[in-house]
């Protein structure tokens, strides 16, 4: 067929049928079983080619024109498209940018800034490697080195994001299979019950050093409360005069206000990070942050702090929220003294009971976290 190819001229097209351009020669849109392509028509030396430019839906009509227009250009100065192009895409890395713009408005932010991880980061050994000479025991020692290093959780998200770029990539024609395919995934176990034991503690805390991220942990072990709410501590949620920190409903989970009080420990880590970084106290500016930004080198500066823990059994960062609170509960906590602490809301915290009950569990919270930092410090006593 011939006419002018836009959004509804090729999504009306039937399967197998091909609509060829009338404003650009050459360029055309071919409706396989499920997907339209577009395509370009060209003729180089004498012979006639076909090069694919990618789906509809990743590429608009005027898109897909202007990059066959681009294409042409090439033919017109004596460069086989079909050649340069199969030259640069034939490595893992070479697609990397162009996936993730297909993903972008697919998916969260925070999905993307996972996805790029693992693709940039984990799949680094990967980038070099033809797509088609990727096989299933490649991804498998690789996913072996992720565990090893990460965990099995790691692993299994990485293999995900792996699965899932092969996928794409089969579809837009760079390869046949999808080499995860087969591969085993890790058992993480039940996540929900992963608690560190008092060894465990006191090897994290002794592997901990001098950097914002170590900071983060030694607070998230000190305080019960959720890894964003501390890696995006603000001063201003912080009163040093009342000894707390106070996270306003909207960065909060059940958008509730939460007022922690700090015990000494906390205090001495806040005092320290605003003596050298607060503008008040000769600091970097007026950075609102304490951390001097809101963190999110999460998974990475894991990575690197796991390789000091020597092969601890795996655990994820929201496993010290639940440890706060079962060595609290064991140092004698009352339940809903904990509830409080990790601004859980049921039944003694909801409706207006919540409300006036505040006040009253203010000082026994304050008494359980300076309870557990003690704890804490003879966990990791000074050299």
């Amino acid at each position: 067929m011939i006419g002018k190819i836009t959004k509804s001229t090729v999504e009306r097209l039937s399967a197998g049928s091909v609509l060829w351009d009338t404003t650009l020669v050459g360029f055309g849109a071919r409706r396989q079983l499920r997907h339209v392509h577009y395509l370009l028509r060209y003729r180089l030396n004498g012979r006639q080619k076909f090069i694919s430019i990618g789906r509809h839906g990743m590429w608009t009509p005027d898109t897909a024109r202007n990059e066959a227009k681009r294409l042409l250009g090439s033919v017109a100065a004596g460069i086989d498209p079909a050649s340069e192009r199969a030259r640069r895409a034939e490595t893992f890395g070479h697609e990397i940018t162009r996936y993730l713009e297909s993903k972008r408005s697919a998916v969260k932010a925070r999905s993307i800034t996972e996805i790029h991880r693992h693709l940039v980061v984990y799949a680094k050994p990967l980038h070099a490697l033809p797509l088609t000479k990727i096989d299933r025991r490649t991804i498998a020692l690789r996913l072996g080195e992720i565990e090893q290093a990460s965990g099995g959780v790691s692993r299994n998200r990485f293999r995900s994001s792996l699965s899932a770029f092969f996928a794409w990539a089969i579809r837009e024609g760079l390869t046949e299979i999808n080499p995860v395919t087969g591969t085993g995934k890790a058992n993480e176990g039940n996540g929900r019950d992963r608690v560190l034991t008092e060894p465990e503690l006191a090897a994290l805390l002794k592997a901990l050093g001098k950097d914002d991220f170590s900071d983060i942990i030694r607070l998230l072990l000190l305080t019960g409360q959720r890894r964003e709410e501390i890696g995006g501590l603000r001063w201003s949620e912080i009163d040093f005069g009342r000894n707390l920190i106070i996270l306003p409903p909207d960065r909060t989970k059940n958008k509730r206000l939460h007022e922690l009080p700090m015990s000494t420990q906390v205090q001495a880590i806040l005092d320290l990070r605003r003596l050298q970084k607060h503008p008040r106290y000769g600091g970097d500016g007026g950075n609102e942050f304490v951390f001097g930004r809101r963190f999110n080198s999460w998974s990475k500066s894991k990575e690197i702090l796991d390789r000091r823990l020597n092969g601890m059994k795996p655990y994820r960062l929201h496993d010290l929220r639940r440890s706060a609170a079962t060595h609290m509960a064991e140092l004698g906590t009352l339940p809903h003294v904990v509830e409080a602490i990790l601004n859980h809301v049921s039944g003694h915290k909801s409706g207006v009971a919540g409300i006036y009950n505040k006040a009253r569990y203010q000082d026994a919270m304050r008494q359980a976290l300076q309870a557990y930092g003690d704890f804490i410090d003879r966990l990791n006593p000074p050299d």
